[in-house]
């Protein structure tokens, strides 16, 4: 039985339930532990970051510090979906075993995603959609900038109280996000009337109560960023989606190319932004770009390592493994939900499959470090750190 969730607000209560993807599910709990009291307190102890296995990929649940579940691999409709109509891709996905749809309003596509899942036809209960603030958009924005995506997934505007507003498509019964991430912190110079990165999260913090969103979180903030909201949240972020691969330079050094460009890659980019967030509100990372080392830098140092990876594994599995498969596993390993794409239906199948890849050892997952330090690479969202 699905769990309920109460949330109050001025106008009353709203209840949400929790996504219930697969059943007889194998627990493995990662326990973590906050350094910041105040933070500590504002998750539950329950769900202090435990993540829950099932038998294939898509039934994969993660729960995050809300205590929300959410499917372990994601299908994303930006890179190559990016301002396209991505419906007849949405709707493979689905139809292939994605449930966790994540998009943003950047991606300029949100109106083909409400269309894909409307063609797919499956229940509004079976799904997590995530979308994203636009980059640029101020405190101010947050809440229009949502109903604005709403409307586009296919809603009908109502508003039934002063401070509750529900959104109405028809069977889909799409009411709220499951997800609402601020996609990239504000960088470069700003005015007063601009308002700070802490008046943004109080405005996701407004969004959230009001039913809007069921979580929230943030994409592509460093630990200072993180630093500069915590003290004042009343909520901590559920996510952070970062990019995630091995051979991703760092991002917790935004402002110091030269540096940047000089450091382990794994242990001294992406490791510190997972740390610093499980340890301060168990805020649970998510990777995109996990795959670029195979589809935008083809040939470099990580390729090599893979082979003896890939045959080792289909041994063991008795099937063949790929070296996509082989590096989903590998973002799995650091802590990450994974999200990923394609539009072909073999590519869908196989990132879905990846779970039911054998465990990597601590050689391999080393190794496939030792591999990304030779090739120091940023593929997305390179304005932020550059």
């Amino acid at each position: 039985m699905a769990l309920v969730f109460r949330m109050s607000s001025m106008a009353g209560r709203l209840r949400f339930r929790s996504l219930r993807p697969g059943r007889n599910r194998a627990i493995l709990q990662l326990s973590s532990t906050s350094s910041d009291v105040g933070i500590a307190e504002r998750t539950t102890p329950l769900f202090r970051s435990a993540c829950l296995y099932h038998t294939t990929m898509s039934a994969t649940t993660v729960k995050l510090n809300d205590g929300t579940e959410v499917p372990a691999i994601a299908y994303g409709t930006g890179t190559a979906l990016f301002g396209k109509d991505c419906a007849n891709s949405i709707k493979l996905a689905i139809e292939c075993g994605f449930t966790h749809l994540d998009g943003a309003q950047a991606y300029g596509n949100e109106a083909f995603l409400g269309e894909g899942i409307r063609a797919a036809g499956k229940p509004r209960s079976e799904l997590y959609i995530v979308t994203k603030l636009k980059p640029g958009l101020k405190a101010a924005d947050v809440k229009p900038s949502l109903v604005e995506s709403l409307q586009k997934f296919g809603m009908s505007y109502r508003r039934f109280q002063i401070t509750v507003l529900r959104f109405l498509t028809g069977p889909l019964g799409i009411e709220f996000v499951d997800l609402f991430l601020i996609h990239a912190p504000p960088r470069g110079p700003t005015k007063p009337e601009d308002g700070t990165i802490q008046d943004l999260w109080h405005a996701m913090e407004t969004v959230h109560a009001e039913g809007l969103a069921k979580s929230i979180g943030v994409s592509n903030f460093t630990v200072n960023d993180l630093k500069a909201i915590l003290p004042s949240a009343k909520i901590v972020p559920s996510v952070n989606q970062i990019e995630i691969h091995p051979s991703a330079p760092p991002t917790c050094l935004p402002y110091n190319v030269t540096e940047m460009f000089h450091r382990y890659i794994w242990k001294d980019a992406a490791e510190p932004i997972v740390k610093y967030g499980r340890e301060n509100g168990n805020i649970t990372p998510a990777s995109y770009g996990g795959l670029s080392p195979l589809v935008r830098a083809a040939g470099g140092p990580v390729d090599e390592v893979l082979p003896p990876i890939v045959e080792r594994l289909g041994k063991v599995q008795g099937k063949p493994v790929t070296p996509a498969q082989v590096l989903s596993k590998w973002v799995s390993h650091k802590g990450a939900i994974v999200v990923t794409t394609s539009s072909k239906e073999a590519r869908i199948k196989e990132y879905l499959e990846a779970s039911n890849v054998p465990d990597l050892t601590a050689e391999e997952i080393q190794a496939i470090d030792d591999a990304g330090a030779k090739q120091q690479k940023r593929f997305f969202m390179r304005q932020l750190f550059e």
